[in-house]
């Protein structure tokens, strides 16, 4: 891993040299507050929270059908088969509870970063100017 490090920082130091200052240069030069969109860390959170619900509810939906399989497994063997594939239903069903409750917690997170960028967006709202009546 260490070797990996030394080389890689190796490689990044030889492309920066052999570019050269110009694209230092031109870097400072540019000004930092144009590229800053307003929101944009907000943004990207909610973004971010929102795949990994979409990713959660997928997984979730998965798993429920893996349930719903391991309990005809169950209904459809006897003996000893039946023994291991209540193990495997009882296992389903612990993961299908661990999914959900993360699924919980991903919803509230939603619910923030939306709360977050609302807050942010009215913050960074132009201010009404002038009457409209007068």
């Amino acid at each position: 891993m260490n070797n990996l490090r030394k080389g890689a920082a190796a490689l990044v130091a030889a492309v920066a040299l052999s570019t050269g200052g110009v694209t230092v240069a031109s870097a400072a030069a540019a000004p930092h507050a144009a590229t800053h969109v307003p929101c944009s860390a907000q943004q990207a959170h909610l973004d971010k929270a929102e795949a990994e619900l979409e990713w959660l509810t997928a997984k979730f939906a998965a798993q429920s059908a893996k349930v719903k399989k391991d309990r005809k497994a169950v209904a459809a063997t006897t003996g000893s088969a039946r023994a291991q594939a209540k193990k495997a239903l009882a296992a389903a069903k612990a993961k299908k509870v661990k999914i959900a409750k993360a699924k919980k917690a991903q919803v509230r997170r939603v619910a923030h970063a939306t709360a977050a960028l609302n807050k942010c967006q009215a913050a960074t709202a132009p201010a009404p100017t002038g009457t409209a009546g007068a």
